[in-house]
């Protein structure tokens, strides 16, 4: 029998958790709440959860924070609550690698298809190939360390990476000569989100080509597939 999933929803207006523990509850999820950062660290230690439901504006550690601390140690899904109306927060949580976003006052049901979504993309797992948390990848003048999650020149110094270049550069590097479309790129490194954010990929791609293109305006590893997506065409080689 499958496992129920978990959610954990932490926002720091009790209205708001309860109401969201009965909906989730009523449609078949297990559900558990937090009030902030620490209540929800001490469920993650304590229980298997399957997503985060993290509201962005509270008191102390705001939800941007928490995603953050939550993408150094864990791949759990997280769904954003923001009451910003500018997108800065929201674009900003999907960079951090937020899976998606609702902007309340929201509908619970729609909340729900999104959790729902995100969780069914999860069990179907669009993994990089070869248990990637375990290589290592060399290709033209550097090698990307997937367990340090670092990426390294010839002489072994360190070029900083934001969580989504990183996941898009490993989905390039483990799948090299396959053509990746924009929608699997977006759910592999951030989710799917509003179609507003589609052409979002288009620019992370840009940002990685000038990490490690030798010649951006002319890429020679990360190659555009008119109509189609984008295409790893480097030589990439595999280490333990």
């Amino acid at each position: 029998m499958e496992r129920t999933p978990h959610i954990l929803v932490v926002d720091d207006h009790r209205e708001i958790r309860e109401l969201l523990a009965k909906y989730f509850a009523k449609n078949g999820l297990r559900v558990s709440v937090a009030s902030g950062g620490a209540e929800m660290r001490q469920h993650l230690r304590t229980a298997a959860v399957d997503l985060v439901v993290l509201d962005i504006m509270m008191p102390g550690e705001d939800g941007l924070t928490l995603c953050r601390q939550l993408r150094q140690t864990s791949d759990v899904p997280v769904v954003l609550l923001t009451a910003v109306t500018e997108d800065t927060d929201r674009i900003v949580g999907l960079e951090l690698g937020a899976d998606d976003y609702v902007t309340k006052p929201f509908n619970p049901r729609e909340l729900l298809a999104r959790v729902r979504a995100i969780l069914r993309r999860a069990r179907a797992g669009l993994k990089p190939a070869e248990d990637p948390e375990t290589k290592s990848y060399r290709f033209d003048r550097w090698v990307l360390d997937v367990p340090r999650h670092a990426l390294l020149d010839e002489a072994g110094n360190e070029t900083a990476l934001g969580t989504s270049e990183f996941r898009l550069l490993r989905a390039f590097v483990s799948r090299p000569g396959i053509v990746l479309t924009r929608d699997q790129l977006l759910d592999i490194t951030a989710g799917r989100a509003a179609q507003v954010f589609d052409r979002s990929i288009d620019n992370l791609v840009s940002r990685l080509r000038r990490r490690i293109e030798r010649d951006p305006q002319q890429p020679a590893l990360i190659k555009t597939i008119w109509g189609d997506g984008y295409m790893f065409a480097g030589t990439v080689e595999t280490a333990a």
